[in-house]
């Protein structure tokens, strides 16, 4: 990260509820649900005094309509990143496995300290984590003095965010995020700052 004179104020929250259009497990699709709907509308009526300046996105439908209907009730522009896209299921994708028991199984390796951890056919959970941090680091990056909202995945944010902000792996596994929960976060030279998580 570039060394930033004033902290970028970084509200991440995760997508609204969805709707999928297959029972198998799968990488894409998902579509808001009226539920879902109403909780981003709720998300930018919570963060209309934070002076929102952009929302940036996951690739993911489910994210991007989340962003969408958040922008557009704040005034605001979308950017979309692939970078903030979910951890990809590899080779659970087409069948009906219980893709939390298995993410969750290579999740929990790799908190216990196994670099290699992942499923067959993904990333690494090491190069996933690395992959949102980076896209995180580029939102700093890019707002310094400013609020900007960030739109990603269960996954994603716990993954990512608890090592980024000094959350000891330990900690990890008690943490949840609902749809549409925030966790506002501060960035500067000196590094990320967890400022409030939704639910603590």
């Amino acid at each position: 990260m570039s060394s930033l004179q004033c902290p970028a104020r970084v509200f991440v929250a995760r997508h609204g509820e969805a709707a999928y259009e297959t029972e198998l497990v799968t990488d894409d699709g998902g579509s808001l649900t009226r539920d879902g709907r109403a909780q981003a509308r709720r998300l930018a009526e919570r963060l209309r005094d934070a002076r929102i300046s952009r929302v940036w996105t996951s690739s993911m439908s489910r994210a991007v309509q989340t962003a969408e209907i958040v922008a557009a009730e704040l005034g605001v522009d979308v950017l979309v990143r692939e970078g903030l896209r979910e951890y990809a299921v590899g080779e659970l994708a087409g069948t009906t496995l219980d893709e939390r028991e298995h993410v969750g199984a290579a999740f929990d390796a790799w908190l216990g300290g196994d670099r290699e951890a992942g499923i067959p056919g993904g990333v690494r959970i090491e190069d996933f984590v690395a992959r949102v941090t980076g896209s995180l680091e580029e939102v700093a990056d890019q707002h310094p003095g400013e609020a900007v909202l960030v739109i990603s995945h269960g996954g994603a944010i716990l993954a990512a965010l608890p090592p980024l902000v000094g959350i000891p792996p330990e900690r990890v596994r008690g943490l949840t995020l609902p749809n549409c929960g925030v966790i506002e976060v501060e960035a500067d030279a000196e590094g990320w700052r967890l400022v409030r998580w939704d639910g603590d």
